[in-house]
């Protein structure tokens, strides 16, 4: 909290008073009482991205011969300190701000300035200085990348790789567990325990795989496009400077080693389009379509204890009622479901404001940082807490997945290319009606043996698929 007494400060529109404890400048002053929208400022990791880039500018105009050492290095431990999560309650400004995200980026300008003047004893301007061979419309949308490819590298990847394994090894535990397969919900043909849970590792490998194909566009970076794209006010070479000097920042970060960034081909269109965040928020949409699958078969797999499918039991994690005692819910499955809702949600929100370059520039940069940052923690928060605190731990129900297979009339499936169709119809009619069990029904129905068609009805051969082992073709 800021205290209560006030100084003044100045920008080109004239004096502003401004709480005397805060660090930031005029700019952000007028932008804290024009935004009162939503109290939602950005999001603290994207800030610690825009101090990055504002360490990564200073030290290119130092190399460049346009700063001052004395003043980037400076800068260079303000920024520093912002990245080490320092001064995060000195960015206040909403989300709901101009739509190039000017203010958060003068937001930082004046912090920054304001911690390198003490460290220097020198005037740092904001402007002049800190921003200098930059533009908010090329800041902001190289922080949209940077903030996003930092998370999916360092978050989102890891939480992948993490919830595969968890998936790989309880595959590995339940081998051996055969239940009834559902297709419309209703009963189908045996499939193994351990052939879902690989499924569902092998969706996961393919969104991993899907978001590894981003990294391409998404470690592309417009800084240097300045106002428009066409580098106005900044040397020719500073984009590849800037690039430079953010990947050796990279390498003296250990969980950033072997990230690195290039300069965008053209940087026009990393200012007038955000098709590459459309793009990550694309395959996060797809990643949250396969949790709220994953996470509702869990629910029905659990689902009873008496009265449902009961198949497996998930970890009691809390009281499911304020009500009725003893009842306990699949929590989390429930809220990976909904984390995977907002993904879904944000993807809509991305693509409406991936939609709003307006020539030179997106004008609705602040909104699209917010979404797909958000997306990225739901998504990496929700893969972990599935694996560990629900697929981990969950038992699984031998008994019922059993005793239901025994009496599953669509085990006549597997005589079809034996007796035919239609006569497997019939035996599946008759154990239903009859409630008995097929094997049963069919000895009565064909002239097979028992022996033979308990080997042809034996749920587990049935999972590995194929023909009898004594069927022939007829001519």
């Amino acid at each position: 909290m800021t205290s209560q007494t006030t100084r003044t400060e100045h920008d080109s529109l004239g004096p502003l008073s401004v709480p005397a404890d805060a660090m930031w400048g005029a700019q952000t002053q007028r932008a804290i009482d024009n935004f009162p929208i939503s109290g939602q400022p950005m999001p603290p990791n994207f800030i610690q991205a825009v101090a990055r880039i504002k360490a990564a500018c200073a030290r290119a105009n130092q190399q460049l011969g346009l700063l001052e050492q004395i003043k980037a290095d400076a800068i260079v431990q303000a920024a520093e300190e912002i990245i080490t999560g320092q001064h995060l309650n000195q960015f206040p400004v909403d989300v709901f701000q101009t739509g190039s995200g000017t203010s958060t980026n003068m937001n930082a300008n004046e912090v920054i300035a304001h911690l390198a003047s003490n460290i220097s004893g020198e005037r740092v301007h904001p402007n002049d200085d800190v921003n200098m061979s930059q533009s908010s419309n090329d800041v902001i949308p190289t922080a949209i990348h940077l903030s996003a490819a930092l998370m999916l590298e360092t978050q989102l990847m890891p939480a992948l790789d993490h919830a595969q394994r968890v998936l790989r090894d309880k595959a590995k535990a339940v081998q051996g567990a055969v239940k009834t397969g559902r297709t419309h919900l209703m009963d189908a043909m045996p499939v193994r325990l351990d052939q879902e849970l690989d499924t569902w590792q092998q969706q996961l490998y393919d969104n991993a795989a899907r978001l590894q194909s981003v990294k391409t566009r998404l470690h592309q970076l417009p800084q240097g496009g300045t106002a428009v794209g066409t580098g106005i006010n900044a040397p020719s070479d500073f984009a590849k400077t800037f690039c430079d000097c953010l990947n050796q920042q990279c390498q003296q970060t250990p969980e950033l080693k072997g990230m690195s960034f290039t300069p965008m081909p053209n940087p026009f269109v990393g200012l007038s389009s955000q098709d590459t965040a459309v793009e990550l928020s694309g395959q996060l949409n797809t990643l949250a379509a396969g949790l709220v699958k994953i996470a509702n078969d869990l629910r029905w797999m659990n689902s009873g204890p008496l009265a449902g499918l009961g198949e497996i039991q998930l970890p009691a994690l809390q009281p499911g009622s304020s009500i009725m005692p003893g009842k306990i819910n699949p929590v989390i499955p429930e809220a990976v479901a909904m984390a995977g809702t907002q993904i879904i949600g944000n993807h809509t929100t991305l693509t409406l404001a991936g939609q709003s370059g307006n020539f030179q520039l997106n004008v609705m940069l602040p909104l699209i940082a917010l979404r797909l940052l958000e997306s990225l923690t739901l998504a990496s928060n929700a893969l972990t807490t599935l694996a560990d605190k629900a697929i981990e731990g969950f038992v699984v129900n031998n008994r019922n997945l059993t005793e239901t297979l025994a009496v599953n009339p669509i085990l006549v499936t597997a005589l079809n290319a034996l007796v035919g169709y239609e006569t497997g119809a019939a035996i599946a009619k008759e154990a239903y009606r009859s409630g008995r069990a097929v094997l049963d029904v069919a000895q009565e129905m064909t002239d097979l043996d028992r022996d033979a068609l308990a080997s042809y009805l034996d749920p587990e051969k049935l999972t590995h698929g194929g023909l009898p082992d004594d069927f022939t073709h007829s001519e």
